[in-house]
């Protein structure tokens, strides 16, 4: 009877400490209010709110909650947050991959039941300006049109036209485009055309016929479209909105996943006075009829910055993607003719685009990968910014490599039976990179970055 009485009493004890365990088990985890918000919200909800580009909100646990599974799976295999440049070359301002630390939050919340913990730990939500993601802008210029856009067809590039109507000369520090039909926009390239919109030359020698002076690039021979390539596909009636003049120098580009520049502290993109903004916008019919008023909003420098840039593209349409070819490299190339700072590099392709790498060549022939993009992908594109920018001497040889793949083993592949050439369509493919520079006349950045000189 005794030992009866001993082991109830150790069974109840048992019973009772079990759960105890169970509970500071559970209490360990990490939880949404105290934990995963605070991660969300300096790296997600930017995109994931109302109104923005991510698929859902992740705002509050309610948001969250039901995508726990599906957080831990993105967070997992890397494809969330969107960041495809190897760390092993260049760091970056921009770079968005989450830190070790927050990375294992996560997951060990997902994986703990996505407890959401106290209310009382959830940090206020950041404030965000309706309708952009750079803020609210100083300015905002838009198409003067709702544009057409049909259900199906082939769409010829548009070229819209917007004044400024500014009084004097301002300095950009950060852009944003702001399609108004996101889902039939391709992607956007805005130019200004105005006063000292080109990059600035050396000052030309004194007297009749002089030599003209050199210009701060040069680009790569034989990048032309090969003079065999079928011609482009052509949209069945006549371009109404075709570039009526050179629009001019870049102010900014938007393609999935890259709608917002923001240039540092002391840097700034000029637009001169009475500028006039050429919107070239690629629309891709997408089966539904809709209409497109897309918008660039611009927050100003409030002083001329002591470091003005410029953005200036390299690309070669020298190239054919045989159908069925798994990997074919394409490259293109430019020289520096004087000293230049390098702030930002865009890589951009289309559906067949798998690896981008950009390189250095030095005047001493010293080799630098300055960008390792070992998976592309065309629906998440960057401008990588350089943490701290690298300088190229004079005689620098900028060389872009990208890899296509035009197989069936690309799902995302148009069409794998055909070969492809440079074009404007998605169907198509390009080789293109913008760079942000600046040039000498221009002050540079006080400490030499070590990327130059390694």
């Amino acid at each position: 009877m005794h030992r009866t009485l001993v082991t109830a009493a150790l069974a109840g004890l048992f019973g009772t400490l079990v759960p105890v365990a169970a509970y500071a088990q559970a209490s360990a985890a990490p939880t949404f209010t105290k934990d995963v918000a605070p991660i969300l919200y300096k790296n997600c909800t930017n995109c994931h709110r109302p109104g923005e580009i991510g698929p859902m909100p992740l705002i509050t646990y309610k948001d969250a909650r039901p995508w726990a599974k599906s957080i831990a799976t993105r967070i997992a295999n890397g494809t969330m947050p969107p960041w495809h440049a190897d760390p092993a070359h260049g760091q970056f301002l921009n770079d968005r991959s989450l830190k070790a630390a927050d990375r294992e939050a996560i997951l060990k919340w997902a994986n703990s039941g996505a407890p959401e913990g106290n209310p009382a730990d959830l940090p206020k939500p950041p404030a965000f300006t309706e309708g952009w993601q750079m803020g609210q802008p100083d300015a905002i210029f838009t198409m003067g049109e709702d544009y057409p856009i049909p259900s199906s067809g082939t769409i010829d590039y548009k070229f819209f036209e917007v004044p400024t109507n500014l009084t004097e000369d301002k300095w950009v520090q950060a852009v944003e485009v702001r399609p108004g039909a996101r889902a039939a926009v391709h992607h956007v390239i805005v130019y200004m055309r105005g006063e000292q919109t080109e990059p600035r030359q050396a000052a030309a020698p004194a007297g009749e016929g002089a030599a003209r002076p050199t210009p701060p690039f040069s680009f790569g021979q034989g990048m032309r479209r090969p003079a065999d390539a079928p011609k482009p596909d052509k949209a069945p009636i006549e371009n109404d909105r075709a570039p009526k003049r050179d629009p001019g120098a870049w102010l900014t580009g938007y393609a999935p996943g890259q709608s917002v520049r923001v240039y540092q502290p002391g840097t700034a993109l000029k637009m001169p006075k009475g500028a006039v903004l050429t919107v070239a916008m690629h629309y891709t019919a997408n089966g539904k009829e809709t209409t497109d008023r897309t918008r660039i909003g611009v927050k100003f420098a409030s002083e001329p910055p002591k470091t003005e840039v410029l953005v200036v593209p390299l690309q070669t349409a020298n190239f054919v993607l045989k159908a069925g070819s798994t990997d074919t490299r394409v490259d293109a190339e430019m020289t520096m003719n004087t000293d230049v700072t390098l702030w930002s590099a865009l890589p951009h392709t289309h559906m067949r685009g798998k690896k981008w790498e950009v390189t250095a060549v030095y005047p001493d022939g010293r080799s630098e990968l300055i960008l390792d993009v070992p998976r592309y992908d065309f629906n998440w594109q960057t401008d990588y910014i350089y943490k701290e920018p690298l300088l190229l001497p004079k005689g620098t040889k900028l060389k872009t490599s990208a890899w296509y793949d035009n197989s069936t083993a690309n799902k995302a592949n148009p069409d794998p039976t055909k070969d492809v050439y440079w074009g404007d369509q998605t169907w198509e493919e390009m080789q293109f990179t913008a760079f942000t520079f600046s040039l000498p006349g221009r002050p540079s950045p006080t400490t030499a970055p070590g990327g130059a000189n390694r």
